[in-house]
């Protein structure tokens, strides 16, 4: 059920930008669709998982147009910041970290490359919105403060409170509060990683 919460969280984010952009109902759709759905889709090609998520499971699919048509259009006569989108894009990092360790792990991975699929199901999605929005990717901006640091911190929390005892139940809602929580702290404190002490001439 986490998983169809992600991908509204992703859908959302995804209509806001195309909204920024001007974009008709088509183009809302077709980011609503790279946002909601190309991180979990990257991460099952690389699993060798196939189909993919949302062709396996078509409700996702479903979810995604009716959610994006919906928020297109009830949300019509507004205009969003470029903040605007950060509370989904944030829930929606948290969710989607989650489900990339998750499906990694019952791969049989190792922790690491299971942290890897946390953070490619993470961050990808949103990178396709930023490209396809003529945006600088927030994973490449050091103006987006701390993004993909968020989900593999989290990726890791998700992957040790998995494996303490008594601990295993909470591992999903803690780790998505935590990424959530860090990713706006980020942005408000303006919290990045540090820059380089000299730079190249």
């Amino acid at each position: 059920m986490i998983a169809y919460l992600g991908v509204a969280a992703g859908t959302v984010s995804g209509v806001m930008a195309a909204r920024r952009k001007n974009m008709d109902a088509v183009g809302a759709v077709v980011v609503a669709f790279l946002t909601a759905l190309g991180g979990g889709t990257l991460r099952d090609m690389l699993l060798g998982r196939g189909p993919v998520f949302w062709i396996r499971e078509e409700g996702y699919a479903y979810l995604t147009l009716i959610l994006a048509v919906a928020f297109f259009y009830s949300t019509r006569l507004l205009r969003f910041s470029a903040r605007s989108i950060l509370i989904p894009d944030a829930l929606g990092l948290g969710v989607f970290t989650v489900m990339g360790v998750e499906a990694g792990l019952t791969d049989g991975t190792s922790w690491f490359i299971a942290s890897l699929m946390g953070v490619i199901t993470g961050v990808f999605g949103g990178v396709l919105r930023d490209i396809t929005c003529n945006e600088v990717p927030a994973l490449f901006s050091k103006d987006m403060y701390l993004y993909a640091t968020c989900s593999l911190l989290g990726a890791w929390l998700y992957i040790l409170t998995t494996q303490v005892g008594g601990m295993s139940a909470l591992a999903l809602p803690l780790t998505v509060v935590f990424i959530f929580l860090l990713r706006l702290a980020a942005v408000r404190f303006n919290l990045s990683l540090p820059e380089p002490k000299h730079s190249w001439d």
